[in-house]
């Protein structure tokens, strides 16, 4: 069943990408007392991915955090080390990685695509959420295809 505004998040285990490496992280707890945009791509390095998705919450960083946001969160089904040089790459210090390696938080939130026809197995659909203390108070979930509704630009219309 896919999350839904209102729903607390599930209780997985996810990575946080950091400069000193992998740090496990419980959603629960990593959640909890802060107002969170978070995004989710099908994959770090992907073309929409990289050329829009991320780039988007970059440039908003700063317009979020002013409409309240403690903080921006990017994930995917993809392992720490890969989110961490992602970020490096293309993203910002305004953006925390939480890598879904296993896809658990995909699952968990019922928000699982199969990327087997271009080689890239079960991963996360691309969609956005804010979430404050821990409950969806936002869901954006992309129809297959299409980056319209999960950018940040559309976030920042619903704070």
């Amino acid at each position: 069943m896919t999350i839904s505004v209102g729903d607390k998040l599930p209780d997985v285990t996810m990575v946080k990408a950091t400069a000193e490496g992998p740090e496990q992280v419980q959603a629960s707890d990593y959640f909890a007392g802060k107002k969170v945009a978070l995004f989710s791509v099908p994959g770090a390095f992907t073309p929409t991915c990289s050329a829009k998705h991320l780039p988007g919450f970059v440039e908003k960083a700063e317009e979020l955090k002013a409409k309240g946001v403690d903080e921006i969160v990017g994930t995917a089904v993809n392992d720490a080390f890969v989110m961490g040089a992602w970020n490096s790459a293309a993203g910002s210090d305004d953006i925390t990685m939480l890598a879904d390696g296993n896809g658990d938080f995909a699952e968990a939130v019922g928000l699982t695509m199969d990327g087997s026809g271009f080689g890239l197995g079960k991963r996360g659909q691309r969609f956005s959420m804010v979430v404050n203390d821990g409950v969806v108070e936002q869901l954006n979930v992309e129809e297959p295809g299409d980056f319209k509704v999960s950018s940040a630009e559309h976030m920042l219309g619903q704070l």
